[in-house]
């Protein structure tokens, strides 16, 4: 199929999983890099309130925080 078909069904809402090798599919820039951060006690108590608020993990709270604020 040509490249110029495949967008014209992609387009048309068909299904096109069927026409794509999954495994060979990749994110791009959403490789995790660690980085270490320290803060004080006082920052990890409210960021585990907040955390314990939203149901979320403490990490994903930092993450999301981080996120909006780069947007």
């Amino acid at each position: 199929m040509k490249a110029t078909e495949f967008d014209e069904r992609f387009d048309a809402c068909e299904d096109m999983s069927a026409h794509v090798d999954w495994t060979k599919a990749r994110r791009l820039n959403v490789e995790a890099k660690r980085v270490n951060v320290d803060f004080p006690t006082w920052v990890v108590a409210g960021l585990d309130r907040q955390a314990q608020k939203l149901g979320i993990t403490r990490q994903a709270l930092i993450k999301m925080w981080i996120a909006e604020r780069l947007e």
